[in-house]
């Protein structure tokens, strides 16, 4: 199962946008028909330790010899499907064909990419739709529950979008 972006199956890194460090996601459940909205980085960097053979050929360095190296490789984002436990157990009990994996938006840094997946949660009123999404929190600090106690204190008036 590939992801869509725009029209088009996207199957390698290249096929995105130049100078993109991740993407807003949705992954749609056909059976259940609930969504999750998350975020997913191209480029996984960890720090790695230098040898001392990789230390020798620094040679004299002006100022502190750096003792690490920063790593980079692609993330797992080919076969990537959500962190949430109830889309883990429901991708074991499943088929592929039963996901459909959309890329909502291309975003070129890490604060943005955050920014964006907020943005679209909050849009989408995820907290606020349990029945409709998988979603059960935003940024660790919004939570679905937290919408259980407020429902005896909604405004009647609808919000007009212009």
């Amino acid at each position: 199962m590939s992801w869509t972006y725009n029209g088009e199956t996207i199957n390698d890194i290249t096929q995105f946008p130049p100078n993109t460090y991740g993407f807003v996601y949705q992954v749609k459940h056909k059976p259940s028909d609930k969504t999750y909205i998350g975020k997913k980085v191209l480029f996984f960097t960890r720090k790695v330790k230098l040898g001392k053979k990789e230390l020798e050929a620094l040679g004299t360095v002006i100022g502190r010899k750096p003792s690490y190296k920063l790593a980079v490789k692609e993330s797992d984002w080919k076969t990537y499907y959500g962190s949430q436990k109830e889309i883990k157990t429901l991708l074991k009990e499943s088929k592929a064909s039963d996901w459909e994996r959309s890329i909502i938006k291309c975003v070129p840094s890490k604060k943005l990419l955050t920014y964006f997946e907020v943005k679209y949660q909050m849009l989408y009123q995820v907290l606020e739709k349990p029945d409709e999404f998988f979603n059960d929190n935003i940024l660790g600090k919004f939570y679905t529950k937290d919408f259980a106690e407020i429902k005896e204190f909604e405004d009647p008036v609808e919000i007009k979008k212009h």
